[in-house]
């Protein structure tokens, strides 16, 4: 069994299994859907498991628990991959209340026709375990509107649901002192962005809930359970919730035969040139949008290009801008753009029209269109492309 601290245990799971979280977004380093058992008078479970990992999961109860029953389930958060057990675990615990608030038990009924057996709570309420007190706060839209959080004020634990998670299955360890956390942060910003991305505000409203509470201990329902690293994880979150980003641009492209990543060669090349560092490039085709939108959280500007494409914009593109502009990304971007086409352009117009209509991030720069292949005008115009999002850039140094 694994302790965490003061008789709370972790009874989650590893899935290193499923090739897309969600059926979008790509795990190469699996994911942890994880559930915490608080032993004391009364014995409650924080959350449940995804349905096809219930025998590691009841077994893991057992282990830490034996014959006890179990008198409260919590369910912060009523996604299936971590309300999935609830109609087992009810089988094998058929006296234990389900605790939540109005909206986690009309999702549970619609889900699973589960209406019995429950406690309702509110923000601010409290339950008592025995020598434990936990305390119930709503964090509508983090990101169902049913979310809410527990914290138990004896050992400083707040089970956060899937606040402060990441993508990763957990290697052993467990507790953020026990491993090497290298891999997880990216994961946690590219979980964040795709994920919990569109709702800033709704996160920002969480975390003022949080200003004053003394946490020694994160516990999420995804990647490591969050000690040493508490005010990191909080202070990736608050950044990434207010869009805060760091100097670096990020090239996106499309190309067919090469001609429009020569662009984007060029437009790079002149922005490092003009004294950028941080720049990463995308063929939007081979790169899973998930990776890209990550580092649109994380760097400030953006660069887009692409072929015309049936009269419009190629695929990829429009599926990309489509995702920017889903993600309602706020405070500061900029945005430059460039196209080709071989007998009638519509690139650069559509990728106008998007930024116009949906992203609205500011435009940097003279869009650049070529016709055919790079000449010595495209060529000069992309390279004046580039130095103009980095001399924006350089403005805000």
């Amino acid at each position: 069994m694994q302790e965490i601290t003061n008789n709370i245990y972790y009874v989650g799971v590893n899935d290193r299994n499923k090739a897309l979280f969600e059926g979008l977004w790509p795990l190469p380093n699996g994911v942890s859907y994880n559930s915490y058992l608080i032993v004391d008078e009364k014995v409650c479970l924080v959350d449940t498991v995804e349905v096809d990992f219930f025998v590691p999961f009841i077994e893991r109860i057992r282990e830490v628990i034996g014959d006890r029953q179990i008198d409260y389930l919590v369910i912060n958060h009523m996604e299936p991959d971590h309300s999935g057990s609830i109609g087992l675990i009810k089988k094998y615990y058929p006296g234990l209340k389900i605790v939540g608030n109005s909206k986690t038990f009309d999702m549970m009924k619609g889900f699973y026709g589960i209406a019995d057996g429950t406690h309702l709570v509110k923000e601010g309420d409290t339950l008592s375990l025995g020598s434990r007190e936990l305390r119930f706060a709503m964090i509508p839209m983090v990101h169902w509107p049913e979310t809410m959080v527990t914290f138990d004020t004896s050992a400083g634990a707040l089970f956060s649901g899937d606040a402060f998670g990441c993508f990763g299955a957990l290697n052993g360890g467990l507790v953020d002192s026990q491993i090497n956390c290298d891999e997880f942060w990216l994961e946690m910003v590219r979980y964040y962005s795709n994920i919990v991305g569109k709702y800033g505000v709704p996160v920002q409203n969480a975390l003022k809930k949080l200003e004053g509470v003394q946490l020694d201990y994160i516990c999420s329902t995804h990647g490591p359970v969050w000690h040493e690293n508490v005010s990191k994880v909080i202070g990736i979150y608050d950044r990434l919730s207010r869009y805060e980003t760091e100097e670096g641009i990020v090239i996106c492209y499309g190309t067919m035969y090469g001609n429009t990543e020569r662009m984007a060669e060029v437009i790079a090349r002149a922005a490092s040139q003009a004294g950028i560092k941080n720049i990463v490039m995308y063929n939007v085709s081979k790169t899973h949008h998930s990776y890209i939108l990550r580092d649109i959280f994380r760097y400030r500007a953006l660069i887009v290009g692409a072929p015309t494409y049936n009269a419009g914009l190629y695929h990829e593109m429009e599926v990309l801008l489509s995702e920017i502009a889903n993600k309602d990304i706020k405070n500061r971007h900029y945005i430059g753009w460039f196209g080709s086409y071989a007998w009638a352009g519509k690139a650069v117009e559509r990728i106008q029209h998007w930024n116009e209509t949906k992203l609205k991030f500011e435009a940097v720069g003279t869009p650049v269109e070529m016709k055919q292949s790079l000449k010595e005008d495209s060529y000069t115009q992309c390279e004046a492309l580039g130095r103009a999002m980095a001399e924006r850039l350089k403005q805000d140094r």
